[in-house]
């Protein structure tokens, strides 16, 4: 059964689902505006979802024909997933920063054999055993990879900017970290309940009420910059922070207030796991070797090879932060890149 939640002030939610994940759903508001109804994100890219979406749209007193425009938080394709479906049926423009914008476009003219061959180099460099590289040097089919068409966006989301929504003042924030190019936007108007604080927050992946998002890297092949995502995370959830909304709607669990309440738990566990992994790297490790020993949901023999994937990006990007920090340093080692704590 479809279920859509009324924030009040023109502001819904359409809990739609991810199929095989244990997210299960991904949270699609809708906000009305003179022009008509826009979305902001628009769920996972499967016949169910569609249906789910369509559906909940009827229930807000709509359809995905009306729709004016799709707002993107990030690229990932529980989000942007359904924006070309949506598009097709509307004609909507969709909208998304330029870091992800890039990575977009970046997927769509890469050839799946050439992004698989690119993962598995970038896997045996974090001393990945090649029973886990093997199969991304075999993979050649774009069905393998969820997401390797996404819709191309159409418009830029500016940061600190006001979205051309008509009647409504929504203001993107940049909050990189889950992705280079992750906004918030922050409607800037009364809360239709009069709770305390400025406004409401879209918060995407980046602030929830009870996950700590995973940091990814997704870096061009092209570009040998090395980027700190942890670093951009940790940062955009002060900026977050200050803006005191009085109630966030994220994309994921539910809604929920006190932003600031939240920003401090999660740096206070990203500094609590930081400092077990300085204990860990008494000795180099490689950021696969680190992964195997960090602290997931479920013991690292039952976690699935995609997920072991994004288990070491995670460790990666924590590795990079205490390098920034002078707490660790890169060292020689037999098997990719090891890191030791200085």
């Amino acid at each position: 059964m479809t279920q859509v939640y009324d924030h009040g002030g023109g502001v819904r939610s359409i809990r739609v689902p991810i199929p095989d994940n244990p997210l299960g759903h991904t949270l699609v508001h809708v906000v009305d505006t003179d022009r008509g109804p826009v979305l902001v994100d628009t769920g996972w890219d499967d016949p169910d979802s569609w249906d789910t979406l369509t559906d909940g749209l009827t229930a807000c007193g709509t359809a995905p024909e009306e729709i004016h425009g799709v707002v993107i938080t990030h690229h990932h394709p529980d989000h942007h997933g359904l924006s070309g479906r949506v598009r097709e049926a509307s004609g909507a423009w969709i909208a998304m920063h330029a870091a992800d914008a890039a990575i977009v476009r970046r997927t769509r003219a890469t050839r799946p054999e050439t992004w698989f061959a690119y993962m598995a180099d970038k896997l045996a460099a974090a001393g990945a055993p090649e029973e886990h590289v093997a199969p991304l040097r075999a993979a050649r089919r774009p069905g393998s990879l969820p997401g390797f068409s996404p819709a191309d966006p159409d418009r830029e989301i500016v940061p600190g900017e006001l979205l051309d929504l008509p009647g409504r003042r929504l203001r993107a924030i940049w909050t990189p970290g889950h992705t280079p190019g992750h906004v918030c936007l922050h409607l800037e108007e009364e809360h239709p309940a009069g709770l305390p604080g400025h406004g409401r927050l879209f918060s995407g992946d980046h602030l929830l009420p009870g996950i700590t998002p995973h940091i990814g890297l997704y870096e061009d092949p092209d570009d040998t910059t090395s980027t700190d995502p942890l670093g951009d995370y940790l940062a955009s959830l002060e900026r977050v922070a200050a803006l005191c909304p009085a109630e966030i709607l994220p994309a994921h669990q539910h809604a929920f207030t006190n932003a600031p309440a939240r920003v401090r738990e999660l740096l206070d566990h990203h500094e609590a796991r930081l400092t077990g992994l300085l204990a860990l790297l008494t000795t180099p490790l490689t950021p696969w070797q680190l992964a195997e020993r960090m602290e997931w949901n479920r013991p690292w023999d039952r976690i699935p090879p995609g997920s072991r994937t994004i288990a070491v990006a995670e460790a990666e990007a924590h590795l990079r932060r205490l390098v920034k920090l002078g707490r660790a340093e890169a060292v020689a080692g037999g098997e990719g890149v090891a890191y030791v704590a200085v």
